[in-house]
């Protein structure tokens, strides 16, 4: 059988969808300047790389996940948490949560009960095998746990494995039976054509779309894994190991070093540029760098920066506008983010000041509302991204008033105002501007090649 030839023509990025339809009537076919291509071995016949990425070490592999292989650094890893209702079961305010669950809960076993559909709550594919199977849910204030929702935006979560679509064996494995023991994680963008490649450390259970909405979701590497009588165990191979220990032979290397040698090379402008077009389609692989300590350093320091964001000194911004928040917005902030408060969000009779979250990075200034303004941010912090987003631009995205898109939930449990999170997000975003300085001071010191 004789291979196809592909002929291959694409217009310019930059041209607007109208340029586009308008070049399409006009042109004709036999003038195109179409250009043969071969495709490379895996089959890819557009955005080829030619580059050494197939001999570097895997960083991931299925078969090794499954127990036939030994041969990555890793061997468990797992996208994150994929809840398919998010404004069911994360939220800021604690009160909030349990208010929206134990109500989501409550209609859930009524229509067990009474064998009638319930149209408000958020069904899904493994909600309804539950219902059917008849199988009630209980409530469990424990279950109610910290989580990284988006990039330094951490909420609240319900993590009761049947009001999400997939809560798995993998997460139990990486936080224990309870989802609350000790461990930190890799999660790096999975694989996406369109969205640059991303990546980021946490010690708490990550949202699929935690760096990656809309894409291959946060593909996630534990540093341990935990078996069912709570014991812990490395979660990097023994192989990966001693593939280091062999090529750097004068150096004592533990799996420590590796996991933060993985970090900073997945920070590499150079790495990331080299190997981009494999990063779109591939789990990504390790290379050997010069300097191992060195390396190692970088990843450590970025890790410890990522983690304990909520940590790090305030970068010194200054506030325009009006002074210190009024005390009834204090006490609601204060009640908000206690983990032990049962109190619900009371909005005051009085007018507010108008939600705005934008930034200007040429000023330097991020507007908070109609009244309040930060300015000083330094150019440098909006240079560090994941994925499209700066650090700063995540958290003012994930603060804005949204109208929750759950009927249900718009029309009962719509507590979220900024002013009751202004203080807090402030202290955020100034954590985070140190955050995003000292993290481009370290990847400006990585070669460029």
């Amino acid at each position: 059988m004789k291979k196809a030839k592909i002929f291959y023509f694409t217009l310019q990025d930059e041209q607007t969808k109208a340029e586009k339809l308008a070049w399409f009537k006009r042109a004709k076919f036999e003038k195109i300047p179409f250009e043969q291509i071969t495709p490379d071995k895996k089959a890819n016949w557009i955005n080829l790389s030619d580059n050494d990425f197939d001999h570097l070490l895997p960083l991931i592999d299925k078969e090794v996940k499954d127990g036939k292989s030994k041969q990555a650094i890793f061997i468990l890893f797992s996208r994150g948490v994929e809840t398919t209702r998010d404004e069911w079961v994360y939220d800021f305010s604690q009160a909030n949560i349990r208010n929206k669950i134990k109500f989501f809960i409550e209609n859930y076993n009524k229509s067990i009960t009474d064998e009638k559909s319930c149209d408000s709550i958020k069904w899904s594919s493994s909600l309804t095998e539950y219902a059917n199977s008849k199988i009630n849910i209980l409530y469990q204030a424990k279950l109610i746990i910290k989580a990284l929702y988006r990039p330094y935006s951490s909420q609240y979560f319900y993590s009761e494995k049947l009001t999400s679509q997939r809560l798995t064996k993998n997460h139990y494995e990486i936080y224990g039976s309870d989802l609350n023991r000790e461990n930190s994680l890799i999660g790096f963008m999975g694989q996406s054509a369109g969205k640059p490649f991303a990546v980021i450390a946490t010690n708490l259970i990550p949202d699929l779309n935690c760096i990656s909405p809309a894409s291959g979701g946060t593909q996630c590497l534990p540093l341990y894994r935990y078996e069912k009588d709570g014991t812990r165990i490395d979660n990097i191979t023994d192989w990966g190991l001693n593939q280091f220990q062999t090529h750097y032979s004068t150096l004592e290397i533990t799996k420590l070093d590796i996991f933060h040698y993985v970090y900073a090379v997945l920070h590499h402008p150079a790495y990331r540029s080299k190997y981009e077009f494999n990063l779109k389609r591939e789990f990504p692989r390790i290379p050997f760098y010069e300097n191992f300590q060195q390396w190692a350093n970088w990843g450590k320091q970025l890790m410890d920066l990522h983690i304990n964001f909520e940590d790090v000194e305030l970068y010194d911004l200054e506030r325009i506008g009006e002074g210190v928040i009024d005390e009834t917005h204090a006490t609601i902030q204060a009640s908000l983010l206690d983990e032990n408060s049962n109190t619900q969000t009371i909005i005051p009779n009085q007018a507010t000041p108008k939600c705005k979250l934008k930034a200007d990075k040429v000023a330097g200034t991020i507007e908070l509302d109609s009244v309040t303004s930060l300015s000083g941010i330094p150019a440098i912090a909006w240079d560090y991204k994941l994925g499209n987003r700066s650090a700063l631009e995540w958290i003012l995205d994930q603060y804005k008033e949204k109208k929750p898109k759950d009927p249900t939930i718009a029309k009962l449990f719509n507590t979220y105002r900024f002013a009751d999170y202004k203080e807090h997000v402030i202290e955020l975003l100034q954590k985070v501007c140190t955050v995003s300085v000292e993290t481009m001071k370290v990847i400006q010191q990585m070669p460029d090649t």
